[in-house]
């Protein structure tokens, strides 16, 4: 069965290490926040200037005043700290995130990411998400790896306009977990109870499988 939302983010939140820096973009990896295993120190960095981002909150803890990028109210953890966007995208462009979580519309096997818009269709603007593929080294994008209409997102070029050339080295999608090298997509874990060949029948990029792929624990 393809994961969803929150088994996407449960996976995500296996990749979190003790004291690492951490922006979530919007959407899935959002929830991502939910997860942190007990006993690990994490701080979320929201580029709307809010470092110490904590768990969405319960009706009674709800702050208007607090938000994250995406304009949802958030709460807040120890130690958390409130800044402007300017010393936010510093932060970012410095190279001082350790991991950045975003989704996508496309990701292609040269680690190209389109993120931002679909032409024709109304956007707000770009967002950070162009400063965070530039200033980060450590991506996971996170995003279905299909269309509705059952159309690869996985692609040997995107055909959306790019938010980011050759950034992005790790996908998670709904199928599988895949890293991104010398121009292939290589299948390093599957969903629960999804078949490689389902995986490569809804990949269009090459994808490599070596060996037995192990289910994710979750």
């Amino acid at each position: 069965m393809a994961l969803s939302r929150e088994q996407l983010a449960m996976r995500v939140a296996q990749e979190l290490q003790d004291g690492y820096y951490v922006n979530l973009g919007i959407g899935i990896p959002t929830l991502v926040a939910n997860y942190v295993p007990e006993n690990m120190d994490v701080m979320f960095q929201s580029e709307n200037g809010l470092l110490g981002m904590g768990e969405f909150p319960q009706e009674s803890q709800v702050d208007a005043d607090l938000i994250n990028a995406g304009k949802q109210t958030v709460t807040t953890v120890t130690g958390a700290s409130i800044f402007d966007s300017a010393e936010s995208f510093a932060m970012i462009r410095g190279g001082h995130v350790d991991l950045t979580v975003l989704g996508a519309f496309e990701v292609d096997n040269q680690g190209n990411i389109a993120s931002y818009m679909i032409p024709g269709k109304l956007i707000k603007g770009m967002g950070g998400a162009m400063d965070l593929v530039a200033g980060a080294d450590n991506i996971i994008v996170t995003m279905t790896h299909a269309s509705k209409a059952g159309v690869s997102k996985l692609l040997n070029t995107c055909s959306l306009p790019l938010t980011g050339k050759g950034c992005i080295k790790k996908v998670l999608t709904d199928l599988a977990l895949i890293e991104i090298k010398d121009g292939q997509f290589h299948l390093l874990e599957r969903a629960p109870g999804v078949s490689v060949e389902e995986i490569k029948a809804l990949t269009e990029g090459e994808l490599i499988a070596n060996g037995d792929i192990p289910e994710m624990r979750l």
